[in-house]
């Protein structure tokens, strides 16, 4: 049997079958071997329609994503980890030579090594390519949701207490070719340093960061046309009862893209409540978020950089849109029907912050723009509905989605309405 065939036909194990394989392979591995080796696999397949893309803009699409993973971790003592992990990333009846966002054979998707005492305290590095993850994930992610999901290579210090953590990082994203080993782009790289507090006045935790995102891809590190960007930015995530809870982050971005100054700002707020209903667990939650946008007759760069956000759910569902020049409004609410089935309702309404500045989809590139600025500022609603259901390691996930494009989508494409359907299964360990 293949390793595809062997891990599809995990996922088709019976309902009632109560052995995870996964787990009782590593329990043997750890008995063989003192717990210093431990196989890690993922196979998820989602099989997807979206229609109207970017309003019409682009060809319908129908394919079925799979993405295999199988990874080992060893530790040949308490304070070093080593840890491979490759990927394989197909899009069977994708239609069109398929990119390298959706397609990445054989590959490398982490190989690093960490070091760090068992207790986790004092000091630790971690070196190689990795996934990661800060904060919200708004600024710097590895969106599994994605088809191939970013990875990073990584160099980054820290020094951990029992209530803060202290990071100094270097970080370039890796960018899948779709054809031949991935390779680093040291020209395009985010430095600086990370931190963390905890139990700050309660249960508050306060993260902040000073970050500094260059870019200069053709020439690597120097040259003309080169973007170098500092943020400056905190976020804060406040209890305020059993039931509220409150999460604020700002970022204040200065620099310059090419010949121009940048000035830039983006700001999220959340607010969120959990109660019973109906006996069953409900949380509801809203949230605002800003991104400054460009004045063209300004002479000066307003754009807000969202650097490389893991950003599904954070704009709709569909990922259709990104955090630069938007206001957006989110409201979502999640009915656990089970401890392991959840529902989920999201209402995303989106204006543009500047209607002289473009549209921005979720990767952070231009969708449309409206020089003059008369095309309106509001580019439209999106209802999302989707479910998640969890029986040990495995996932099925189903939900549907359509966005409703306002004055400036009208005025700017086809205007019609993009609509997202799918169903994917994974199994992981």
């Amino acid at each position: 049997m293949t390793a595809r065939a062997l891990f599809f036909s995990v996922l088709t194990l019976p309902a009632g079958a109560q052995i995870d394989p996964g787990r009782e392979l590593n329990k043997a591995l750890a008995d063989k071997t003192g717990k210093k080796l431990q196989i890690t696999a993922e196979a998820k397949q989602r099989a997807e329609q979206r229609t109207a893309q970017f309003f019409g803009r682009d060809r319908d699409l129908a394919a079925d994503f799979i993405r295999l993973r199988i990874g080992l971790i060893y530790r040949p003592t308490t304070w070093i980890k080593l840890v491979g992990v490759a990927q394989d990333a197909r899009s069977a009846f994708y239609g069109l030579p398929p990119p390298g966002s959706v397609r990445d054979p054989h590959d490398l998707q982490e190989g690093y090594a960490e070091f760090l005492r068992p207790d986790q305290r004092g000091f630790g590095a971690t070196i190689g390519r990795q996934m990661i993850g800060y904060g919200d994930t708004r600024l710097i992610g590895s969106p599994q949701w994605a088809y191939t999901a970013r990875t990073w290579d990584t160099a980054r210090v820290y020094y951990l207490t029992k209530k803060a953590r202290f990071e100094a990082l270097h970080i370039s994203p890796i960018v899948p070719r779709g054809t031949g080993f991935n390779r680093p782009i040291l020209g395009d790289r985010i430095w600086g340093t990370y931190n963390t507090f905890k139990d700050v006045l309660g249960a508050t935790v306060i993260d902040l960061y000073v970050l500094r995102h260059d870019q200069n891809r053709p020439s690597g590190f120097t040259g003309a046309g080169r973007l170098a960007i500092q943020l400056y930015g905190s976020r804060m995530g406040v209890p305020l009862s059993k039931s509220f809870r409150f999460t604020a982050e700002n970022v204040i971005q200065r620099g310059h893209v090419g010949p121009l100054p940048h000035s830039a700002f983006g700001w999220v707020g959340q607010l969120g409540y959990k109660r019973t209903l109906f006996g069953k667990p409900v949380d509801f939650a809203n949230e605002y978020k800003f991104a400054s946008g460009t004045n063209p007759a300004s002479g000066k760069s307003g754009t807000f950089d969202q650097l490389y956000p893991a950003a599904h759910d954070k704009l709709g569902h569909m990922d259709v849109i990104g955090w630069r020049n938007v206001h957006n409004v989110r409201s979502i609410t999640t009915l656990s029907s089970s401890k392991t089935w959840q529902w989920i309702l999201m209402y995303n309404n989106t204006w543009l912050a500047d209607p002289r500045d473009a549209l921005y989809n979720a990767q952070g590139r231009v969708i449309v723009r409206s020089p003059s600025g008369t095309a309106g500022r509001h580019a439209g609603h999106e209802i999302d509905l989707y479910t998640n259901y969890q029986w040990n390691s495995y996932t099925i996930s189903a939900g549907i989605g359509k966005f409703f494009p306002g004055e400036f989508v009208r005025n700017t494409t086809p205007g019609a309405r993009s609509r997202l359907i799918y169903l994917s299964t994974s199994y992981s360990f």
